[in-house]
């Protein structure tokens, strides 16, 4: 059952509307009905929303931290051609 939730998990952040199939994923993989998932349907796609701008938004930023210590961040010298 592990496996099951873990394998797919990395990929879920990314993708639009991945959590509503992740959650059916789980509740079939502990017996639950999934049938209840209806309710939640109609408010999903604002959190969906609001989970992809918390993990473009941290994705930026460990970027910028990346590229920072790398010191890619500096522009070029301009030159005087």
């Amino acid at each position: 059952m592990e496996l099951t939730i873990t394998m797919p998990a990395p990929g879920t952040a990314a993708v639009p509307g991945a959590g509503i199939v992740m959650l059916i994923i789980i509740l079939e993989a502990i017996n639950v009905p999934a049938a209840g998932i209806a309710l939640i349907l109609g408010v999903d796609r604002i959190l969906d929303m609001c989970r992809t701008a918390v993990n473009v938004t941290g994705d930026a930023a460990v970027t910028a931290v990346i590229a920072a210590s790398e010191k890619q961040l500096d522009p070029p010298p301009a030159t005087n051609a």
